[in-house]
């Protein structure tokens, strides 16, 4: 169906003029203030924005989800086929979830039940709206799952969540909207924390369903790799309103408004990151060197089944220079965590030796026994990382305390590594759940800081962030980086931040390293097919969407021809592969 034919008929969804509350003493009155939208068969519209901006209140409200009384509509209208369903009570929109309306979400393990089985899970579908057998249940239920691409679907219906991958417990998530056929699909951040290969792939999938079943599409994101890649129109939002709206085109390849211009702006390009340059200095001495390492996970057996072994790190050979920053990359399942996690004495390794400063690191063993502390971590979730009972300060200042630093010392490190990481001094009275995500993340690498590390590892630290919060962490990385002239290991998924953030790159699949080298060889003519596949997997604003009026160093195109990479308009080839020199240190 044309654009045009497509205004012509009636939009399966009509938002207008849409307003919600928050709570009383909230940082501001409404959430959505005045949203309006529409959205036709056959069409996909991104709404993109930051956390905050009131993305995800519009999805919530349209399925008839948002905590009420405290957080509700007060003005407007959301149309379904011309059905106001703000006037709908709980019995109607329970019957249109799911025949109707079918949401995905951004998180499929907290969606799933865990005690249950996946088949019983998308059963209570058909329970709640049609009266099947059990047999053509089943039946249905398979052919759902072999629809979205799993493999033994059969397998997958009697399996339970924490057995499936990231990937395919979000294809589960898709297969359980999609299985009454509704008009309208609504996905929420739907491949936020996938790889970028697994990312490709639900693409994909959500593009060929809706060309086969003709569903209109409400897509959620704050990535524009992703808009590019799959919407027709595209609604921007800050702070609960829309600033710019239009058809995808238009908006990525002219943006008018600022706040689309910044997040443009803040997608990680292309370019290699410049390197050292005098890695002869004494001063650059190598600080990590891992040779021959390998890791297998081993689950128990029983009388009637045999137990399994899954290698996750096999002959692993890697060294690292204080100053560099080597990045692990591959996709979930690729034994790149399980290496961090080996290096920092989280993980216990089977066999070969990590040499850290020219001593070799016992096999486990507590970090202090390891290294002295001088290994720290930052990891991809800092909620979790962080006590919630625990003020900011005390989180930060306890792993000094713990060395015998004296405590009004052990105050001033955090209070000076707070106001580095751009955080005042009133953040250490406060609590984690009191900060943003972006900011219990700079928590982190300044609890890691605390304890003066030689090497940081950092497992996907930036990896669920909004694209213009990741660039202030990456940029932070970079100034603590050099500040105290630290080795880093960076564990990433996507190509663009490793491209920005690393010296080397060790690619990794099923436990291997299948190509490891300088940044601007392994991105700029990748020799192994799986780093090929990885380049091809990053979502690219297209061409002729490129922002026109754009910054020289917004909205980059990852794209490789040879050894060149193209960013906006012009094409350079990446700086020779050295280390470059810097000054400074800890106090």
């Amino acid at each position: 169906m044309t654009d045009n034919a497509k205004q012509d008929t009636a939009p399966v969804l009509d938002i207008r003029g849409l307003s919600i509350r928050l709570p009383e003493g909230g940082d501001r009155a409404l959430a959505v203030t005045d949203a309006s939208l529409t959205l036709h068969a056959g069409q996909t519209l991104c709404v993109v924005g930051e956390s905050g901006s009131g993305k995800s209140m519009i999805a919530n409200a349209v399925m008839g989800l948002l905590p009420r009384p405290h957080v509700e509509p007060v003005a407007g209208e959301i149309l379904l086929d011309g059905q106001n369903l703000l006037t709908l009570g709980e019995p109607e929109l329970r019957r249109l979830r799911g025949q109707q309306i079918a949401m995905i979400f951004q998180e499929p393990m907290t969606a799933l039940n865990p005690v249950m089985r996946i088949g019983e899970q998308l059963a209570e579908v058909f329970d709640a709206h049609l009266n099947l057998g059990a047999t053509e249940k089943r039946q249905r239920i398979v052919a759902a799952l072999a629809d979205v691409g799993l493999p033994e679907p059969a397998l997958i219906y009697d399996s339970f969540p924490f057995r499936l991958s990231g990937g395919q417990r979000q294809r589960v998530m898709i297969a359980c909207a999609m299985i009454l056929e509704p008009k309208l699909l609504i996905a929420d951040e739907p491949t936020t924390a996938l790889d970028v290969t697994t990312q490709a792939q639900i693409l994909a999938l959500i593009r060929d369903l809706q060309r086969k079943r003709g569903m209109a599409v409400l897509f959620i994101t704050h990535d524009f790799g992703v808009v590019s890649e799959i919407a027709d129109q595209v609604v921007v939002m800050q702070t609960g309103q829309v600033v710019e709206a239009g058809q995808a085109a238009s908006v990525l390849g002219a943006p008018q408004h600022p706040y689309t211009r910044k997040l443009l702006a803040a997608i990680p390009g292309g370019e290699v990151r410049q390197p050292l340059a005098d890695a002869d200095n004494a001063e650059y001495h190598r600080v990590l060197q891992v040779q021959d390492l390998c890791k297998t996970y081993r689950t128990g057996g029983s009388l009637f089944r045999r137990g399994r072994e899954v290698p996750a790190a096999r002959n692993i050979n890697l060294e690292l220079m204080r100053g560099q920053t080597l990045g692990l990359v591959g996709e979930s399942g690729s034994g790149k965590s399980t290496l961090g996690r080996c290096i920092t004495g989280l993980a216990p390794f089977d066999s070969g030796r990590i040499v850290f400063n020219g001593r070799n690191l016992p096999q486990g063993g507590s970090l202090m026994q390891r290294s002295g502390c001088k290994i720290q971590m930052v990891f991809q979730d800092p909620y979790a990382s962080l006590n919630p009972r625990h003020r900011i300060g005390a989180a930060i200042a306890s792993g000094p305390i713990a060395q015998g630093v004296p405590r009004a010392e052990a105050m001033a490190r955090t209070l000076s590594l707070l106001a580095l990481v751009g955080l005042g001094p009133e953040a250490a009275e406060r609590y984690p759940h009191e900060f943003s995500g972006g900011q219990r993340q700079r928590i982190g690498i300044a609890r890691a800081l605390a304890m003066q590390p030689e090497l940081l590892v950092a497992d996907e630290p930036v990896s669920a962030l909004d694209v213009s919060v990741q660039a202030q962490v990456l940029e932070l990385f970079a100034t603590v980086r050099e500040e105290f002239k630290l080795a880093m290991v960076f564990i990433t998924h996507d190509l663009r931040v490793a491209a920005q953030m690393c010296d080397q790159i060790a690619v990794m699949q099923r436990g291997e390293v299948v190509e490891y080298g300088d940044t601007a060889r392994v991105l700029g003519d990748p020799q192994h097919a799986y780093t090929r596949k990885l380049i091809d997997a990053i979502p690219k604003l297209s061409r002729e969407a490129q922002p026109a009026q754009a910054a020289p160093d917004s909205a980059h195109q990852i794209e490789r021809h040879g050894a060149v990479w193209t960013s906006g308009a012009e094409a350079y080839a990446p700086p020779a592969p050295a280390m470059a020199a810097r000054a400074g240190g800890y106090a």
